[in-house]
């Protein structure tokens, strides 16, 4: 048995090369790295830092943090999804914020506005939402192409505009109402049928995982399936990594480039849809911003795949949720920022040296081929 058991290490181990292994350890040395400067920081502010590590992962799997660890890693992978299609296509789009607030806005007023059999109705808002967030992506898309605009300058601005143009939707005198019993303001709630059950999964709390964390599921995989296994997805690896072969081998680059940027803002506009429809019901000035810039770490420490975003989202929100226990403890949470901050970088350090590496190996690979095949003066190969 112990015979059989080595044999398929060894096969597996085989299979798996010296720069995939590094591949793999990467991402894990990154945050053992993070973990460690934040030990350092801590102890420099006075805080103990075994002790504060040791609270943030008990108070991380307790039943209600785990709760909240995947409803914000719901709307974290869609927002690095929407990420992810653009840099796949060597595209930086940092519009996903803009994109998916400006969707959620307007899904919002629509949902409140109308009333339909409830498959239908939820079926509806995320239409909208992302149209909304394809259309707006759209716009960057077409100054690249006609006009040769950066996608990083235009999806800068787009997002002040989409952040003003918010501003001027949500008041009282076009689409907003106020809450009861509050000082804020939104739109108009929507009704039981736009509204998606939460689930009880995890026992010892009544706190509900949101319901659209399928939906998440569900585009991960069409990421997979459409990147990996049909020809508009290698056409669009292939116009990333060269533009120049790309159209030496038929691709219209200029297409691939609008095509992608919004699908990317259709993915932006999912971003929202997972508070709105499973616990806000409503667009209003607390709902949550910045989650575009977010997608942008995590899609780095992904490496733009759809599992590794996955384990981004879920870290990146179970560290959000660990900073909860932090102020009671009368610790800064800032320092949940300074980690997370540490953990990209190390991981695209890591994964930059991994990249070298690769390139090394390679060469030396080539090298010993063609020092294997060269001739000796009697003709014959060395």
């Amino acid at each position: 048995m112990s015979q059989e058991k080595s044999t398929f290490t060894d096969r597996l181990l085989g299979r798996v090369s010296p720069a995939g292994l590094l591949s793999l350890a990467a991402p894990l040395v990154a945050i053992v790295f993070a973990a460690l400067i934040t030990m350092v920081i801590l102890a420099i502010t006075g805080a103990p830092p075994l002790d504060t590590l040791v609270i943030m992962g008990e108070y991380g799997i307790r039943p209600r943090s785990i709760v909240l660890t995947l409803n914000a890693a719901t709307y974290y992978y869609l927002s690095a999804l929407a990420v992810a299609i653009g840099f796949r296509m060597n595209l930086f789009n940092i519009g996903v914020d803009g994109q998916y607030r400006l969707a959620a806005l307007t899904a919002a007023a629509v949902g409140g506005a109308v009333t339909l059999p409830a498959p239908l109705h939820i079926a509806l808002i995320i239409f909208v939402a992302m149209l909304v967030g394809a259309g707006w992506a759209a716009i960057a898309g077409l100054l690249k192409v006609r006009r040769g605009v950066s996608e990083v300058i235009s999806t800068i601005m787009l997002n002040a505009i989409a952040t003003a143009l918010g501003a001027w939707l949500l008041n009282k005198e076009r689409l907003a109402v106020e809450v009861a019993g509050s000082n804020n303001i939104g739109t108009n709630p929507i009704g039981p049928s736009g509204q998606v059950p939460g689930l009880e999964i995890i026992s010892g709390t009544q706190t509900k995982v949101f319901g659209l964390i399928f939906l998440s599921v569900v585009m991960g995989v069409l990421y997979h399936v459409v990147i990996n296994r049909t020809r508009f997805g290698f056409d669009l690896r292939a116009t990333g990594r060269s533009e120049s072969a790309a159209v030496a081998s038929g691709v219209n680059v200029k297409r691939m480039i609008l095509i992608s940027m919004i699908l990317s803002g259709g993915v932006a506009g999912l971003v929202g849809m997972p508070q709105l429809l499973g616990a806000s019901y409503s667009y209003s000035l607390d709902f949550p911003t910045g989650l575009g810039f977010t997608g942008i770490a995590i899609a780095l420490l992904g490496r733009n795949h759809p599992v590794g975003i996955a384990f981004g989202a879920l870290l990146w929100a179970f560290l959000d949720t660990s900073a909860g226990i932090l102020q009671i403890q009368k610790i800064s949470p800032d320092i949940v920022t300074i980690m997370q901050g540490t953990i990209v970088l190390s991981v695209i350090i890591a994964y930059e040296l991994v990249h070298r590496y690769q390139i090394s190996a390679e060469q030396r690979r080539v090298s010993r081929q063609l020092a294997s095949t060269t001739p000796t003066r009697e003709g014959t190969p060395a």
